[in-house]
């Protein structure tokens, strides 16, 4: 269960920061609820996944690791916003971070 609260937390998080990108600096109002909900959303998840147990150093870690690659695909595809090969190799880069805090904690 607690991985299943921490996916729904990623998952409200990006949708909160697209909503956030699509009201254009919040001159588009009725992006706001969307926006406000969606982080809220996103913290109340996380803080039940660590409820749950999860490790806060993993969760967090998994969090921001996810949060980043699906944002960045996403703003290319609905934004057309950059996303280069440096990118991609940043997002390995984290990816692999994750995966050795991870490890470590696991093996400690």
């Amino acid at each position: 269960m607690p991985w299943v609260l921490l996916s729904l937390a990623i998952i409200t998080e990006v949708a909160a920061t697209m909503s956030l990108r699509a009201s254009e600096g919040l001159k588009k109002k009725v992006w706001i609820l969307p926006i406000i909900a969606g982080y809220a959303s996103a913290f109340a998840f996380l803080s039940l996944a660590l409820k749950e147990g999860l490790a806060l150093g993993i969760a967090y870690g998994i969090w921001v690791a996810c949060g980043v690659v699906l944002t960045a695909i996403i703003a290319r595809i609905l934004f057309s916003e950059p996303l280069t090969k440096t990118m991609l190799l940043g997002m390995l880069f984290i990816a692999a971070g994750v995966l050795l805090v991870e490890i470590g904690a696991t093996h400690g």
